[in-house]
């Protein structure tokens, strides 16, 4: 059998697939939409998308159906994957003893792609039967300065859609007008819930939002600013970019036809800020945990699994490791990793009520080392001008003030700045993925002549330039990744 000989994922066809894989057991042709989700990609169909399906599977949650919504150019991939399927994709949960369980989800049952027709978009926003507006747009998608916290009101696209009587077509442009529908409409604005790993996601996605519509109008942005409501989140879930056998194993395994199936770790959570303009779902009930402050657990998630990541990633792609796991069994990086973790994040870190710390990092380090999940060290890799001044920068930034050790985090910055030279230590070429790309790796490849070059874009590390102590450790990491390698750095500093 080939990946595309077994039975096509359709409505008609999800109850007739083989018994080995879960399919809903609710009627999906009652449910209305009650959500619209921008940014449909992997993570929101392995996560929030499997909890409203958790609930349907309940009998609760009809009305809180997701009408996902694409955006960019890529985006149609998604849109034609999706739009043939009714919705239907398959989740197979991947165990690190091999094991496969798969399940399809049911949960989106509706899919518009706004180049194509933005007013159909917007008429959702607008209709009163949406209460909440999801996102999982990346943290370049806020367009914030990671330095300052402002938004970046000259971005080209922004200001298109700021254009008097443009028809929007970023999400800012979007959502915006929804909004101002709604309200021109007497319709109580929907809640705009950030599913991204930003800190205070919420309360970037208000600012964002609020100076976004205060450009457009004054009164319309201190109504957003007053009335709609931004719950902060804290997500997790590792689901690496869907690799290219997924579909023809879902095919030799089940017999089933996906054309965008997902993969994902049996771990899951979501630390949620119970804030809702209109009502939410009944998330409690399958898992969400509802609180009242999410900070504590936002940083736990973000100082210690995603900088994790980033300590991970450089080092270990200059080694030679080319998927995670492979890197997170290897005993040199874990004593590297628990150390970052346990003498410098740790300490930066407020009491998470609920958590065993040190069961949390060994766990950390015990899915990382999941070989089922295949994820890619090229992954963690990109994007990093929006990951390590989120993640790791913080931690360098509190210890410093607090006098407290940074030698790790200082060798993680020099281990990216030696990535982003785009060679790597058996001088192959690195494709370096990141929208500074053409500012960051002309800085980093002077460096051997000027070790603090890669250090001078402000824009994304502010003014630690001007701190001797990091410099001092930066510097001394980046001497050592040069004179001895990536992986003899890592046995220095893991001691």
């Amino acid at each position: 059998m080939t990946w595309d000989t077994g039975v096509p994922l359709r409505a008609a066809t999800v109850r007739d697939l083989d018994s080995g894989i879960a399919v809903p057991t609710y009627d999906r042709s009652g449910i209305t939409t009650g959500i619209v989700h921008f940014g449909v990609g992997g993570f929101h169909r392995a996560h929030q998308a499997m909890y409203i399906d958790r609930l349907l599977e309940r009998g609760a949650a009809r009305e809180w159906g997701i009408c996902g919504v694409g955006v960019l150019p890529a985006d149609r991939r998604m849109r034609d994957a999706l739009t043939e399927q009714d919705g239907l994709y398959t989740l197979s949960v991947l165990g690190p003893d091999g094991s496969w369980n798969t399940r399809v989800i049911g949960s989106i049952v509706e899919y518009l792609f706004a180049p194509d027709d933005p007013e159909a978009v917007l008429e959702k926003l607008a209709d009163p039967a949406t209460r909440i507006v999801s996102l999982t747009v990346t943290e370049g998608g806020y367009h914030f300065s990671a330095t300052t916290g402002a938004f970046d009101v000259d971005d080209p696209d922004i200001r298109a859609d700021l254009a008097p009587n443009a028809l929007p077509a970023t999400i800012f442009g979007l959502i915006t007008e929804g909004l101002a529908r709604r309200r021109a409409r007497g319709i109580a604005p929907f809640t705009v819930m950030s599913c991204d790993n930003i800190e205070g996601n919420g309360h970037v996605a208000h600012d964002t939002f609020s100076t976004f519509a205060r450009l457009r109008d004054r009164e319309l942005g201190e109504w957003v600013e007053r009335e709609v409501r931004f719950p902060n989140s804290m997500v997790d879930r590792i689901t690496p970019m869907t690799p290219p056998e997924a579909a023809a194993q879902v095919v030799r395994r089940y017999g089933v036809v996906d054309r965008w199936p997902v993969v994902t770790e049996p771990f899951t959570q979501w630390v949620l800020e119970d804030s809702f303009t209109l009502g939410r779902p009944d998330y409690d009930e399958v898992g969400v945990q509802l609180v009242d402050d999410v900070a504590p657990y936002e940083l736990m998630k973000l100082r210690l699994l995603n900088a994790s990541h980033q300590a991970l990633a450089y080092f270990g792609y200059l080694s030679g490791y080319r998927l995670v796991h492979d890197a997170a069994q290897d005993p040199v990086f874990r004593r590297f990793l628990l150390r970052y973790m346990d003498i410098e994040a740790t300490p930066t870190l407020r009491p998470v009520p609920g958590v065993d710390l040190d069961q949390y990092k060994q766990t950390l380090i015990e899915r990382f080392s999941n070989p089922a999940i295949g994820d890619t060290v090229a992954r963690l890799c990109a994007e990093s001008s929006d990951r390590i001044p989120k993640w790791v920068l913080p931690v360098i930034r509190q210890r410093l003030a607090a006098n407290g050790e940074i030698t790790c985090a200082a060798a993680i910055v020099a281990s990216w700045a030696r990535y982003a030279e785009g060679i790597d230590e058996q001088d192959e070429p690195i494709d370096i993925v990141d929208r500074l790309r053409d500012r960051l790796v002309p800085l980093a490849r002077r460096q051997r002549d000027d070790r603090t070059a890669f250090l001078s874009e402000r824009s994304v590390f502010g003014n630690l330039i001007d701190e001797p102590r990091f410099v001092s450790a930066y510097v001394a990491a980046l001497d050592s990744l040069y004179a001895k390698g990536a992986r003899a750095t890592v046995a220095e500093l893991a001691g």
